[in-house]
């Protein structure tokens, strides 16, 4: 049965008219835009306990503290806003007139585009609320980059997502995959990206934030999902910023292992190539969903996913980081990590994908234009590629870039990038350490 998806005025009016939703809004950055929608609708007593923004860092500081990182649109920043407004709520708000009330806490800390149009409007937007008079709270929270180029019309997405958050919190937490859907009621395709989302509490104890995550990326709001080792979602930029990042992509489904042999040499490789500093390594596994989402089968999706998700788990307890991502080209891995601003990049990949794009057959016309297109977005930031030899089956032969076939119109510029290291051959290899195709 389809939902019905209701405005975003009729949203804020009917928390407004439950008698039992009641709580602070706390904004940061944007002006305040989610309370101004319950403001509006009418009957905003009923849930408005107290609206407020503390814009200038010292009286900000002095209610929530300093961010020892010097960056105030953060995870850290919310979960900080969200400990304090929740808790003066609990402390301030007893008594009979209380009783039947399930107290709620909406924060967010983000910034739209300034005046030069120079910065990178994104925010956190979270919510720490109770599903039961008197019952320990749960939360939500999530990452945003905000697409419009227009102020008012990312201030406006911001007010939209916000009632969506808190409407998706109160009816459609015990089900994951509508809350997260509902999340883009009434936006319009292209003006947001939600890139991260957490739940924990009594409500969400059978959810899994991979799974979550994962969700994310079927439903398009966001392309890749990074989680640390701890299999905990985390921000790309939180992770890898400054960083000499060294990734071995591989592909959920893929009939091998990984083969982390040969990443640890092209790992070797890499640091010494990059004279990575001791510390300053981030070792990665992606795992490509690419062909998964596009030849999925209707009514697999879910079993799907749990699947994708128990693989995400098992390269998580390698002890790496890992990224989800549905990047069928390397050079859209590059184009994702370069805001990052990482300080080199090394991917590992099978020669058998390089085949694949040095071979003019493979892509119809203008396949110049293309192929210059990819090297210009794959290498512009010092990003270079450790190509994975593999054994050809009907030759007996291991297959490097030595004598990988490569077309006429692309040998020219394959060439220059052999020379100049852009792209090279994974070494000290044995031969029983090289995969089959």
């Amino acid at each position: 049965m389809q939902r019905e998806i209701l405005d975003t005025k009729r949203k804020a009016l009917n928390i407004n008219l439950d008698l039992n939703i009641y709580g602070t809004f706390a904004e940061i950055g944007a002006g305040q835009e989610v309370s101004r929608n319950f403001f509006s609708a009418g009957a905003a007593s009923g849930t408005v306990a107290k609206s407020m923004s503390a814009y200038d860092m010292a009286f900000s500081d002095a209610i929530y503290g300093a961010e020892e990182s010097g960056r105030y649109v953060s995870q850290n920043r919310v979960l900080r806003m969200l400990d304090h407004e929740f808790g003066l709520l609990i402390e301030r708000l007893s008594g009979k007139k209380y009783e039947s009330r399930t107290f709620f806490a909406f924060a967010n800390t983000v910034t739209t585009l300034n005046y030069k149009r120079t910065n990178e409007p994104h925010g956190w937007v979270g919510i720490r609320f109770q599903s039961e008079s008197g019952g320990a709270p749960n939360e939500i929270f999530f990452h945003i980059r905000l697409l419009d180029t227009d102020v008012t019309m990312q201030q406006t997405v911001l007010g939209i997502v916000g009632v969506n958050l808190i409407y998706a919190a109160y009816y459609y937490h015990n089900d994951p995959k509508t809350m997260v859907e509902s999340l883009a009621d009434n936006l319009n395709i292209g003006s947001v990206e939600i890139d991260l989302i957490s739940v924990k509490g009594p409500v969400f104890g059978d959810v899994n934030n991979i799974l979550l995550n994962l969700y994310l990326i079927a439903k398009d709001f966001s392309a890749a999902a990074i989680f640390d080792s701890d299999a905990h979602p985390r921000q790309a930029k939180d992770l890898l910023y400054k960083k000499d990042i060294m990734i071995l992509r591989t592909k959920f489904g893929q009939k091998s292992n990984p083969n982390f042999n040969l990443f640890n040499k092209a790992t070797e490789q890499f640091v010494k190539t990059n004279n990575v500093e001791d510390g300053n390594l981030s070792l990665m596994i992606e795992i490509l969903l690419t062909n998964l989402l596009t030849d999925q089968k209707e009514g697999t999706e879910e079993l799907d996913l749990e699947l994708v998700a128990k693989r995400t788990q098992d390269m998580c307890n390698t002890g790496n980081l890992v990224i989800v991502s549905n990047f069928a080209r390397q050079n859209r891995l590059a184009m994702y990590l370069e805001k990052c601003k990482p300080h080199s990049v090394g991917i590992a990949t099978n020669i058998n994908n390089l085949k694949f794009v040095f071979n003019s057959k493979n892509f119809g016309e203008n396949y110049s234009g293309k192929l210059l297109s990819y090297v210009n977005d794959m290498f512009s930031n010092n990003v270079s590629l450790f190509a994975y030899p593999f054994m050809d089956k009907k030759t007996n032969t291991v297959i490097t870039t030595k004598n990988m076939p490569v077309s006429d119109d692309a040998k020219p510029l394959f060439d220059f990038l052999i020379m100049n290291h852009y792209i090279t051959d994974v070494k000290d290899y044995k031969e029983d350490e090289v995969n089959t195709v």
